[in-house]
């Protein structure tokens, strides 16, 4: 489309050349591939602003802008301008008039779960028959509905498009984009239930999609025994709508695909990482995989590979289709591409442009033959990004690093999930501290952090010493990371990496003063600690501020950042008069430290619990611990789970009641019994008092109680009235039996369980 037009379509004014080629719609400037037929829609969200990214879009090449305001900074006149009064409402009649240029039918979803399902599964069944235009995985929100619709062209026949909202008021805009003629509701459940009153509310808003809709399919339940019944049974519906003959349906749901709806992040041999996205293959899919994968802020020398099979009914000339995929691989800075299939190999001559390292081979197996030439590429980032009838997986398996069978799964999602939970308790311009000390809770704090860095609200990072910081430097995080408990030992490290320490003593505050003088730092930021009732760390509010002010005044090594406190009790209302008592301290020791300053000091003192206890509490900032792992400290109630941790069944015995089961004889039986071995043990962080039956672990979704002791690598589980087998898998915590729970069950706080899981359980990431 030219700019004129889309100047025309949206009612901007236009400033600068008026023919210009547009192709791309970009609202992400990380997602920037094709730079010349790119126009970038500056939204202004409660999170960020995307009028700071023009200037640097432009110096990579973009010249196309809808902008609510011009630009402070002159541009050359080359750059092409529509002014418009709301971005993201440009871009949405932008959508609209896209979405009337088509007369074709155009599936509409929308519902509580199982959208993408539902969509991913219409899509196997109907492009057989049709090419077929979807939403790329899960963009259904007021951004993501806009631009599914972008990519409907000449060649789309059938449309499918998910909507999906949070709040009220949020569907009218996603109907008038879509415009469904076919409309699918896929039930109704809890999600985003707390900005709707009741159900009956939420329900009124999503079926505001089917507006001037002719049919829509539903099933009468909201909680469906077999969600993945429920979402077969909506596209049996569909497709006999659209006129497709039973035994066609029947073959094709018997070919169904599962859809994993997740990009696995996995350590790979050599220092490697892998990124498994084995589920299928198609150009919308591979852009948003080799888009994640660019996203990623690994070091400047990692190679990025990427292996690729042949991409199947795209409805696509191949030559054009493996065209477009070679300017992509161009475009994202692959540096060796291989590529697995017939039609890849015919279509070589598409990547003889490409600058990437190539190699083609006919199938998977000849690949897996050839190994050797993916274990040169150590320390890479590896997409591998293939359909399902190639077994991507059996790649993924040989080049993935070889741990014991008890992995630890994270699904960053989640995290995602429960950041933007306790944001919308926030002020916009309040920023968040993001706690990903002790590993990030036992998560990983290298991968939650390269989420985390692309938050616009997460302000810091924080860890608890100078190497955990110095190692998210390493891995190429670049927020600024507070480090809050620094040691003497380690001042080299704060300066070398960049970090910022907590100050509690003037001890410290000497010692660090002499090493950055002697280094030749200055305006070193640093975070105030004031002891306000923890009587942990921290100066006294009330009688240290003097003497720290006049330190502080009287050299320029050190600048003062922040000043912070610590709520004792935000979690439990009993220590509310305490905690007010505390904040009353806090504040006068922080207005006393900020008198003695011209530049503006930032406070914080909420923790997770105080964000929601205390939101007049919030100030500039709050730090956010295990709320963003996924369990609210208030109630322990879990919130978006983060972390799973499981594990397979080793070996199962028949043992008569008579016998006893592990050291000591201390699992005692009172009747014959199937105890199965599985391979956790303390070595691994599983405490020990979980040991003789005091707690429990799940097995095909049924409580299997410990018995004997947790040994070192080993535990035993009584499976007497479980329906289970040998390699079957073992759940040890996750969202069916919480960290909370076990806690509880053991006397110990949620905390304990999450951090104690050993570094050698292999973590395993995965976006859904």
């Amino acid at each position: 489309m030219q700019i004129n037009e889309i100047a025309s379509m949206t009612g901007a004014r236009l400033y600068g050349q008026s023919l210009r080629d547009i192709q791309w719609l970009l609202t992400d400037s990380r997602s920037l591939c094709f730079p010349e037929s790119t126009l970038f829609f500056a939204i202004r969200t409660k999170s960020g602003d995307g009028h700071q990214y023009i200037q640097d879009l432009y110096d990579r090449g973009v010249r196309a802008f809808v902008v609510q305001h011009m630009p402070d900074t002159a541009m050359q006149s080359d750059a092409t301008f529509l002014v418009v009064e709301d971005s993201l409402t440009a871009l949405q009649r932008l959508a609209e008039r896209k979405r009337e240029e088509y007369d074709i039918p155009v599936i509409g979803i929308t519902g509580s779960n199982g959208k993408t399902v539902v969509k991913e599964w219409l899509y196997q069944m109907l492009s057989p028959d049709y090419v077929v235009t979807r939403s790329p995985r899960s963009y259904n929100s007021q951004i993501g509905v806009p631009l599914s619709v972008w990519g409907l062209n000449e060649r789309s026949q059938i449309a499918i498009f998910e909507a999906g909202i949070s709040q009220r008021g949020e569907m009218e805009a996603l109907q008038r984009i879509i415009q469904p003629t076919i409309g699918v509701f896929t039930g109704l459940g809890q999600a985003h239930q707390e900005n709707f009153t009741t159900m009956q509310e939420k329900m009124s808003e999503k079926l505001k999609l089917f507006k001037d809709c002719p049919v829509v399919f539903g099933l009468d339940t909201t909680t469906p025994e077999d969600p993945l019944e429920h979402d077969r049974n909506l596209c049996v519906q569909v497709c006999r709508h659209l006129g497709m003959s039973q035994d066609v349906i029947d073959q094709r749901l018997a070919n169904l695909e599962p859809i994993a709806m997740r990009l696995e992040v996995k350590t790979g041999r050599h220092g490697c990482t892998l990124i498994n996205d084995t589920y299928n293959s198609d150009l919308n899919s591979l852009d948003i995989a080799l888009d994640f994968m660019n996203r990623r802020p690994e070091r400047d020398e990692t190679r990025r590979v990427l292996i690729l099979s042949d991409i199947l009914q795209s409805g696509i000339d191949p030559s054009h289709l493996y065209t477009h995929v070679a300017d992509l691989i161009q475009n994202r800075n692959i540096d060796q591409f291989i590529g697995v299939g017939s039609q890849l190999c015919a279509h070589q001559d598409c990547f003889a442009h490409i600058s990437a390292q190539k190699t083609f081979y006919p199938d998977t197996t000849t690949l897996l033959d050839n190994l050797p030439i993916i274990y040169e590429a150590r320390n890479a980032i590896i997409l591998i990004k293939g359909a399902r009838p190639f077994h991507f997986e059996h790649i993924t398996s040989a080049l993935e690093q070889k741990v014991h069978e008890t992995i630890l799964e994270v699904n960053l999602a989640a995290v995602r999930q429960n950041l933007d939970h306790y944001r919308t308790m926030l002020d916009p311009t309040t920023k968040i501290v993001c706690m990903v000390k002790a590993d990030a809770y036992g998560a990983g704090a290298v991968e939650v952090s390269k989420l985390l860095q692309s938050q616009p609200q997460v302000g810091y990072l924080a860890v608890a010493v100078a190497d955990e910081g110095a190692l998210l430097r390493s891995h190429g995080i670049t927020k600024p990371i507070m480090v809050m408990n620094p040691e003497m030992s380690s001042f080299q490290t704060l300066f070398e990496y960049n970090l910022e320490p907590e100050i509690y003593s003037f001890r410290i505050l000497d010692a660090l003063i002499h090493a950055a003088q002697h280094a030749g730092i200055t305006d070193m930021p640093v975070h105030i600690k004031l002891d306000t009732g923890m009587h942990r760390l921290g100066f006294d509010p009330l009688t240290d501020i003097s003497r720290l002010a006049h330190i502080l005044k009287h050299q320029t090594a050190l600048i003062p950042r922040s000043v912070f406190s610590h709520f004792v009790g935000s979690d439990d209302d009993q220590f509310d008069s305490f905690s007010a008592e505390q904040y009353r301290r806090y504040q006068i020791g922080a207005q006393d430290l900020q008198s003695h300053f011209s530049h503006h000091i930032l406070r914080h003192i909420d923790n997770t619990a105080g964000i929601e206890h205390f939101p007049e509490r919030q100030m500039d900032m709050v730090r956010l611990g295990l709320g963003l792992y996924g369990i609210n400290p208030r109630n322990n109630q879990t919130l978006h789970n983060v972390t799973t941790l499981k594990t397979t069944i080793l070996q199962i015995h028949d043992v008569p009641a008579t016998e006893t089961v592990g050291y000591s004889r201390r699992g005692q039986l009172t009747r014959p019994s199937r105890i199965a071995a599985i391979p956790i043990g303390y070595a691994d962080g599983w405490d020990r008092h979980f040991g003789r039956g005091k707690a429990y672990c799940l097995v095909n979704g049924q409580k299997a109680p410990y018995t004997g002791n947790i040994c070192m690598d080993v535990s035993m589980i009584d499976v007497t009235d479980i329906d289970c087998h040998e390699g079957d898998e073992v759940i040890l915590f996750g969202a069916q039996l919480t960290p909370s729970e076990l806690a509880r069950i053991v006397d110990t706080i949620p905390y304990e369980i999450l951090t104690s899981v050993s570094d050698r359980v292999k973590r395993v990431y995965y976006q859904e």
